[in-house]
């Protein structure tokens, strides 16, 4: 199979899904909606889930959260990815964590013992993980009910 097929048959796969697949972004995400909880505890230390930015014209990608005393957070370490920019241009996103959805506003991390603390925990989840401290510049951001 060549590779032009493989990433056409990949390209028709994406865009017949729900958000994102893999690696590639997606659009609008469906499910369950419910109120944003005060405490996100409930989620575990960290997992994966899906974030739509962009509300007028949806982009949606999977990344890995982090729970820090009850809050929580997405990191894209210091690369300001298309759905960093996107977020910067309008903070409204919606996160879908196993299937449900929550309405939540992106609120950028600038202080350094709240980027420190993220950072305990971010390097704590995988020796893979580089602390963000150390950067010049990062993309830290909590996400907060609407």
């Amino acid at each position: 199979m060549s590779i032009r097929v493989l990433w056409l048959i990949m390209g028709i796969a994406a865009l017949g899904c729900n958000g994102p697949t893999g690696l590639l972004p997606g659009g609008g995400l469906e499910g369950e909606a419910r109120p944003a909880p005060s405490d996100w505890s409930f989620a575990g230390d960290y997992d994966t889930a899906q974030i739509e930015t962009r509300p007028q014209d949806p982009y949606s990608v999977n990344l890995v959260f982090t729970i820090l005393d009850g809050g929580l957070y997405v990191n894209a370490g210091d690369t300001e990815t298309q759905w960093v920019k996107n977020m910067t241009e309008d903070p409204r996103v919606r996160l879908r964590v196993d299937g449900v959805l929550y309405e939540l506003r992106a609120e950028r991390v600038t202080d350094a013992d709240e980027i420190s603390a993220f950072g305990e925990a971010w390097t704590s989840q995988s020796m893979f993980r580089r602390d963000p401290a150390g950067y010049d510049e990062v993309f830290i951001y909590r996400l907060v009910a609407r």
